[in-house]
């Protein structure tokens, strides 16, 4: 058996400690109830369980009254243990949860890095008497075990987890921490660090993918897998086994020899392709890789010391502000959109698509799986809505083979998909959507005689990138019911939905597309209608601000040297690359034609997409350099360059997204700057690191030099760097 060994780290100082739970006034603090069970084969075990009273909608979380309550239970088993009264003990959690982790509401309140330090010191003073109590600790993992809630598994002895137990995971690295009370150094000591990087860095950049408990157990990081519907039982059961000798734990993952020797290269490995995927301005993974690097060698107390370095550093550093700033918007903005009417949204019985091309069969099948509803899709001849109804049952047979829908499922929403060449099946459809091609006129058209059909309070949608609602609106009969959904690319991966609503949008089609977007399981936001809506209007200005860097001389390569710190997660032209160079050069021109006095045209832009690329890419579809002929396309005559150095085209960046979201507020295209921020998490992919646009743009310094203040209270993003 392995324990996580003897804690010879002092505790916190008293004075700190007291200061740490003054600042957790109010938390939720979840107790550890400690009982005496009978075990089969004789003896008694000390089951803790880890409750703080709610339901399973509020999980169990670890701040620093929590950590003191379960403490103190563990001092009181390890009493047990030295009396003779107990064999050994257990740790569970409430229904569906053994703990979510760190409470984040409180880590967030730190106020310096002393006191951060001193949580992350009490974190594992706390977690190491699980491996030092006097006899075998076992974990029952019942449920959900996220961050510090995982890492409450990682010091006991052994490791059960219930076969239905979802949510498991190491996800501070996306929130800009590391996992700081022993995650970094026992996982990869106990499943080797590939594995250990896999869930400690890998999975959170994935958008915070999570394990459940068979994955769990395959990895390593389980000793048992337990069926769910006599969990606690059949865990008493095994780690009765265990104890009496009847059950020998085998740990096939644990480094050997060979893995040990290998450590260095497979971190090595991962920092490449870290780097290569989101680049070096995150700092968390970078930490999280050097602790995992150093989790090789060295004692539990150097190790476990230099995770509370980390962690501290982390804390009370800018990028875990903006990080918790995100989180918030994301997991509570998200939920009830600003500016939503009180109307009652309009009950959807079947659903219209007006197109049958890649975008259009990619809403027809979502709608068709999450409303569970008809669908109906039509375009201008039988051979474009028979390719389009194609498409939309090999992107079925697809979710099949990967066993994400059942067969049930499958053969339901291909029964629930239709097409057709008329508009007369559309008659009773309740909420119909144009993703037709992006012109006013062919909109206007296709609205308009779709109104003809359908009944006087269904609720018609554009999906628009860039043209105006209310011009559209303007080819209607009852203009109330337009509403623009705007959803962004890939449409099944995208979480993003911007909710325009024109002058004359009623709230009732409000109401109703925010009701559809919930049950699309997406995020939405409400936005005025404006050119560009919110996230294209952002990136636009991104878009016009690279391609006037490349044609007024300076090479691309320091354009985009100028984009890296923005944070977004690729550079403007592999992103224009992404997006398509004619559909770049349609959104530069749109925002030219709209703001000229401040984007940038799309004239260059064309002349690439004729051309094809920007980038030059390897057989793997890395990026390797820049198509010498795209640079060429674009470059202006030698006498009439005027190259900028990276740090003016960054700051040229800076400066010009200050302006806009400035300007965006002024406007009230959305209610306030949270929003924009919450697009660009959701629908531009900007990590949460930086918390968005906004507090990124406060620390710089660009509000202060554009506007002459700042969007944030500098105590919820991080300080401005002057």
């Amino acid at each position: 058996m392995t324990t996580t060994g003897t804690n010879a780290t002092a505790t916190p100082d008293q004075a700190v400690l007291d200061r740490l739970e003054a600042l957790a006034a109010d938390e939720v603090v979840t107790n550890a109830h400690v009982k005496h069970v009978a075990l089969p084969s004789g003896g008694r075990l000390a089951l803790i369980t880890l409750d703080n009273g709610k339901d399973h909608k509020r999980p169990n979380t670890l701040g620093p009254r929590s950590l003191r309550a379960l403490g103190e239970a563990l001092d009181q088993v390890r009493a047990d243990a030295a009396a003779g009264t107990i064999r050994a003990a257990a740790i569970t959690g409430k229904q569906y949860c053994l703990a979510a982790g760190a409470d984040l509401s409180q880590a967030s309140r730190v106020p310096d890095r002393e006191t951060a330090h001193a949580l992350a010191r009490l974190g594992h003073d706390t977690l190491r008497r699980l491996g030092d109590l006097g006899v075998p600790s076992f974990a029952f993992v019942n449920g959900m075990a996220l961050g510090g809630g995982l890492e409450v598994a990682l010091h006991c002895t052994y490791r059960v987890f219930s076969s239905a137990a979802q949510g498991i995971g190491l996800p501070e690295v996306f929130l800009g921490i590391i996992p700081g009370w022993g995650g970094a150094t026992l996982l990869p000591r106990l499943i080797g660090p590939e594995r250990a990087l896999r869930v400690i860095v890998e999975n959170p950049l994935k958008n915070n993918r999570l394990m459940d408990g068979p994955t769990a157990v395959e990895l390593g990081i389980g000793d048992a897998l337990v069926p769910s519907a006599m969990f606690l039982t059949d865990a008493l059961r095994w780690a009765d086994g265990v104890l009496s000798g009847r059950v020998t734990v085998q740990r096939p993952n644990e480094p050997g020899t060979l893995a040990k020797a290998t450590w260095g290269t497979v971190v090595k490995v991962a920092r490449g392709q870290v780097a290569g995927r989101i680049g070096t301005v995150p700092r968390s993974p970078r930490v999280a890789l050097d602790l995992v690097a150093a989790a090789r060698s060295g004692s539990l107390d150097d190790r476990f010391a230099a995770e509370d370095d980390a962690l501290a550093d982390l804390i009370s550093g800018d990028q875990f502000a903006a990080s918790m700033y995100a989180f918030d918007r994301v997991q509570k903005r998200a939920k009830r959109p600003v500016g939503a009417p009180e109307a009652a949204p309009r009950t959807i019985t079947k659903v219209g698509v007006l197109g049958a091309g890649l975008m259009a069969s990619q809403f027809a099948l979502l709608f068709a799986r999450r409303l569970g509803v008809p669908v109906v899709i039509t375009d201008l001849d039988q051979g474009r809505v028979d390719a389009g109804v194609a498409r939309i049952r090999s992107e079925v047979d697809a979710l099949l083979g990967k066993g994400r829908i059942s067969p049930d499922d499958a053969n339901r929403i291909v029964g629930l998909v239709s097409g057709t060449v008329s508009l007369e099946p559309f008659a009773d459809a309740d909420w119909v959507i144009e993703a037709v091609f992006e012109e006013l006129g062919v909109k206007q058209d296709v609205l308009r005689r779709v109104e003809q059909i359908v009944a006087p309070d269904a609720i018609l949608a554009t999906n628009t990138s860039s043209l105006s609602v209310e011009a559209m609106a303007d080819a209607l009969e009852h203009p109330d019911r337009l509403v623009g959904f705007h959803f962004f690319n890939p449409v099944a991966v995208m979480p993003l939905v911007e909710v325009v609503r024109a002058p004359r949008t009623s709230d009732e089609a409000v109401s109703t597309a925010l009701a559809v977007a919930r049950t699309l399981k997406k995020t939405a936001i409400i936005t005025a209608d404006a050119p560009g809506f919110v996230v294209n209007r952002v990136l636009a200005r991104v878009l016009g601000e690279a391609m006037r860097g490349v044609e007024q001389g300076t090479p691309f390569e320091v354009v985009a040297e100028g984009a890296a710190p923005l944070g977004l997660p690729m550079s403007p032209f592999e992103l224009l690359e992404l997006v398509g160079l004619p559909i770049g050069a349609h959104v530069l021109d749109s925002h030219h034609q709209a703001f000229p006095d401040r984007y940038w045209s799309g004239d260059g832009l064309r002349r690439l997409a004729e051309h094809g690329a920007i980038t030059t890419r390897d057989k793997k579809g890395a990026v390797t350099g820049y198509d010498r002929a795209a640079v060429e396309l674009v470059a202006p005559a030698k006498k009439d360059a005027t190259p900028s150095s990276a740090a003016e085209i960054q700051r040229r960046f800076e400066d010009g997204l200050a302006d806009e979201l400035h300007r965006m507020l002024d406007e009230g295209v959305v209610s306030a700057v949270e929003d924009i921020d919450l697009g660009l998490i959701l629908g531009a992919g900007y990590p949460f690191h930086s918390g968005g646009i906004s507090p990124y743009l406060d620390r710089v310094g660009a509000s202060e030099r554009v506007f002459g203040g700042t969007f944030h209270d500098p105590r919820i993003v991080g300080p401005a760097s002057r």
